[in-house]
């Protein structure tokens, strides 16, 4: 066997990734391959690849059950390669493997990051009152640094449709619903059809990150600076009150509730982990932007709808024996609640 093999973690064959990086990357190969799955995340697969005193971050689909576009590979290798250069922090891209039969499904590799995932109260205890809020209002200015890129500026023009994007984030989300589907769910169709009566309208087109939280930044605390903003698997060009609505049911709906003590998704957001509020957030984010942003209650509601169907197919995959890591079966948990808190929003319209 290749040396380059040894110690491959599951999902990657790291003498196949060395085969591919000698023909298309042999700068990249520095030295023998190695590679750890990067806890936490709860979707696509990342890795930390060392080569030598080399050091780069692959990801790739998840294994099996993989829902039809929300695992987009050159998705995300585009945006960030588009993004490099402007105001947002994005990791460098290095590399895109379309091809499947290398690794089982697509990967690209981008440079690693210095920087924390704060992700869990462990971490977010140990920061002073003073950078959790300076933490917070910089991810805000962050989001806002993104949503002020002209799309057509940076080469992503066709990234997406943005009219009509509301109504078809419902539908979307609602069919990957239907294909994720393993036990009864009371209440998720209620959700899903007052959502679809009652579209608001919708902002002009921008580029979104569609999972915009805390925990999907790189940051540092001293200074409080966030070095990249990672996971852009569901980013397109739509409504940037999405962005909004989803923070905000990570940040209030599941942070600020009995939900948010030792849940695997928000366990170190939101003010009871001692973070300003959902509402000071929104109100840096409008000072910012420059903008208006109104009422968000229908972007809420679809948040806790969009993460409840995201939730569920985690929790499908888990029973499948599908996912890699720690915490996924207890995400099972947060679907009902979330429904509940969705139908409790929109019914507020």
């Amino acid at each position: 066997m290749d040396d380059q093999a040894a110690g491959s973690p599951a999902g990657l064959d790291l003498a196949r990734l060395a085969g591919h990086l000698r023909e298309h990357r042999p700068d990249l190969l520095a030295g023998p391959l190695r590679a750890e799955l990067i806890a936490g995340g709860r979707s696509n697969l990342t890795y930390l690849v060392s080569a030598g005193d080399r050091e780069f971050v692959l990801r790739r689909p998840p294994l099996g059950h993989v829902l039809a576009t929300a695992h987009d590979m050159a998705r995300e290798h585009r945006v960030i390669s588009c993004l490099a250069g402007t105001a947002v922090p994005v990791p460098e891209a290095l590399l895109l493997c379309a091809d499947p039969a290398v690794l089982g499904a697509p990967f690209y590799l981008m440079s690693r990051v210095p920087g924390t995932v704060f992700r869990t109260r462990r971490q977010t205890d140990r920061l002073t009152d003073g950078q959790r809020r300076e933490l917070a209002m910089t991810m805000m200015d962050t989001l806002a640094a993104l949503h002020r890129v002209p799309p057509e500026a940076v080469g992503l023009a066709d990234f997406g449709r943005p009219e009509g994007f509301l109504a078809r984030q419902v539908r979307r989300w609602g069919g990957q619903l239907d294909r994720s589907r393993s036990r009864p769910l009371p209440g998720i169709d209620e959700l899903r059809d007052r959502l679809a009566a009652t579209v608001p309208a919708e902002r002009p087109g921008r580029i979104v990150h569609g999972d915009y939280r805390l925990d999907n930044l790189l940051a540092d605390a001293e200074p409080v600076a966030v070095r990249a903003v990672l996971d852009w698997e569901m980013a397109t060009l739509g409504d940037p009150l999405t962005d909004l609505g989803l923070l905000l049911t990570y940040w209030d709906v599941l942070g600020d509730s009995d939900l948010a003590a030792g849940n695997a998704v928000a366990d170190g957001l939101g003010p009871r982990a001692g973070f300003p509020t959902g509402a000071e957030l929104i109100d840096r984010y409008a000072d910012r932007a420059g903008a208006d942003v109104g009422p968000l209650d229908w972007h809420v509601a679809l948040g806790c709808f969009k993460l409840a169907v995201i939730c569920e197919g985690i929790h499908y995959r888990h029973t499948l024996g599908q996912t890699l890591g720690e915490g996924f079966d207890r995400i099972g948990q947060l679907v009902p609640p979330l429904v509940e808190r969705g139908l409790a929003r929109i019914g507020e319209r």
